[in-house]
């Protein structure tokens, strides 16, 4: 920031300076407006082609002041831009370093690829439920604003496989691809799945053959966002009180109604017991809405008796602090 006060400064100055001497060397030379802006140019930058001299002592003179701060002006300019660069350049290798030792570390995060309108919104919710993750995008204005917000962000082509393996994506729970080029979309999937045989991959798809050919590249969950826009704002019509409680159950922040997944893992406690013997809602204060089995049927509003086993997943709801002692006792 100072280096470049420094440059609007010295910008300022040699405008003030030329003006001067083009008026000074009018008014004392004698010369028109025009052959006086070229005699202060070509003295301030000592070139000095002698096709026009001072011929008076005060002309002299001020081409003797006007020189040396010509001098010290674009010495001032020149210094301060090559300062502005080379700063530019090791503060981007050092924060790329930074992201790259970061990086290093993490495990179990979600990798974005594409911070635009969508993607923006999806590392805000990311956030927001303290899940790790990184973006990763080719355009330098967005790594800028997604650095600004605290996020992880490398600039690149999310579709190299190597930007994705800087992403961490062996170490990876998920990729979330939201790029605007459905066919980048795609390539992103065959890649990432190609990397890792059992990574969650939730997808963008613009149009029904798009989302075919994701699902064939690999893809756990392929979103519409167009089609999910106008199916909400068709029931914001027809149900509206449905999407407030769907709205508010779904909200990424502490809620009494947080919607939440607890998977029950093989020497899980509650393996083997039903509903009504797990305590789960008596103990915990949380309603199992749904479960999915391992199958990958989903038993929607389960019977108090349905038994609950290895490997299934039960939709919860209720106070976000709740739901994590569940998901904590469920492991």
């Amino acid at each position: 920031m100072q280096t470049l006060k420094r440059i609007r400064l010295a910008l300022i100055v040699l405008l003030m300076v030329v003006t001067m001497g083009t008026l000074l060397f009018h008014l004392i030379e004698g010369h028109d407006l025009v052959r006086s802006l070229y005699f202060t140019v070509v003295t301030m930058t000592t070139v000095g082609y002698g096709d026009i001299v001072p011929k008076t002592v005060p002309g002299m003179l001020f081409s003797v002041v006007t020189i040396f701060t010509g001098v010290g002006i674009f010495g001032l300019l020149v210094g301060s831009v090559t300062e502005f660069l080379v700063e530019g350049q090791i503060q981007r290798a050092l924060g790329r370093r930074r992201v790259e030792r970061d990086l290093a570390n993490l495990r179990d995060h979600y990798i974005v690829c594409g911070f635009g309108r969508i993607g923006s919104i999806v590392c805000r919710e990311l956030s927001e439920s303290h899940v790790p993750f990184a973006v990763i995008d080719v355009n330098e204005d967005s790594i800028h604003q997604a650095s600004e917000e605290g996020y992880l962000a490398l600039i690149g082509d999310a579709t190299d496989d190597d930007m994705l393996i800087t992403a961490g994506i062996e170490r990876a729970r998920g990729v979330c691809a939201v790029l605007p080029s459905d066919a980048d979309n795609v390539f992103i999937t065959m890649t990432a799945r190609e990397i890792s045989r059992n990574l969650q991959i939730v997808t963008r798809g613009e149009n029904l053959r798009t989302t075919r050919k994701l699902v064939r590249a690999g893809a756990s969950r392929v979103i519409s966002p167009h089609e999910i826009g106008g199916i909400r704002m068709a029931n914001a019509i027809l149900k509206p009180h449905v999407i407030d409680f769907i709205e508010a159950a779904t909200r990424a922040g502490p809620s009494e109604i947080n919607m939440g997944e607890v998977e029950i893992a093989e020497q899980s406690a509650f393996a083997g017991l039903s509903l009504i013997d797990s305590g789960i809602r008596q103990d915990y204060g949380v309603i199992v809405v749904a479960i999915r089995k391992l199958s990958g049927r989903m038993l929607f509003n389960p019977n108090p008796k349905s038994v609950i086993e290895s490997g299934d997943v039960l939709i919860t709801m209720g106070p976000e602090a709740h739901q994590q002692k569940l998901v904590d006792a469920s492991r």
